[in-house]
């Protein structure tokens, strides 16, 4: 496959993904708060989609570069705190006589500010770091290997964000070491995740960079993850 220097342009593929990638993440925010259990494992509903929105951030930077990877996890960041604040003012609305469902309303949409801080901080760092890390690995094996790089930046991504949730929403509870172990859990299946999603992932990075004609390589990109207006 020939390889096109130019820089990627916005186009209806692109729109489509950056779509797909937040309306993932809105929906696993809003499915976490139920527990479930399988093999005997705890672990929150978001398990079985929120893992979607790395192997599409995966696609995004593997193909599209990091430069527009960084833009559309800002546009998830916003998209999300939108999201709580209409959760928010919805809670706060007088409700009607008849209506009994205010407090399942709260405990299902209703954010603690401490957790809200948490979730959006382990997004945050956790994403960027997927993605710097699957950046960096494409330049360094020259394009090749690229399950090395979607799981192995998902290792990293994915601890990291598990690891600064569970530090900056519990950290000085009681609850604390016992959400250790619930996170080292998330992590492991995460991962397994990722791994076995990556004949899906050959296949979608594949047909995109074909439909696209890019396949984009970050050698000059700055990698800031503020910089994301350049």
């Amino acid at each position: 496959m020939s390889r096109i220097a130019s820089t990627p342009r916005v186009t209806a593929l692109l729109v489509v993904l950056a779509a797909l990638f937040v309306t993932l993440l809105i929906v696993s925010n809003i499915i976490a708060v139920k527990i479930i259990e399988v093999g005997g494992r705890i672990l929150p509903a978001a398990i079985v989609v929120f893992p979607v929105t790395y192997i599409l951030g995966d696609i995004l930077t593997e193909v599209y570069g990091f430069r527009f990877a960084r833009r559309v996890i800002w546009l998830g960041f916003l998209c999300n705190a939108v999201a709580v604040l209409g959760f928010w003012i919805g809670g706060l609305l007088p409700a009607a006589p008849f209506w009994q469902g205010q407090d399942a309303y709260s405990a299902i949409l209703g954010y603690t500010p401490r957790l809200l801080v948490a979730s959006f901080a382990g997004y945050l760092v956790g994403e960027f770091s997927n993605s710097i890390v699957l950046s960096r690995m494409k330049v360094a094996t020259r394009g090749r290997w690229l399950w090395t790089r979607t799981i192995g930046s998902t290792i990293v991504g994915q601890g990291v964000d598990s690891a600064v949730f569970i530090t900056v929403a519990f950290a000085g509870t009681p609850a604390g070491a016992a959400l250790g172990e619930l996170a080292l859990t998330q992590w492991i299946v995460k991962v397994l995740y990722e791994v076995a999603a990556t004949p899906l992932t050959y296949a979608a990075v594949a047909w995109v960079k074909r439909h696209e004609g890019i396949d984009t390589y970050d050698r000059q990109a700055s990698l800031n993850p503020m910089a994301f207006l350049r």
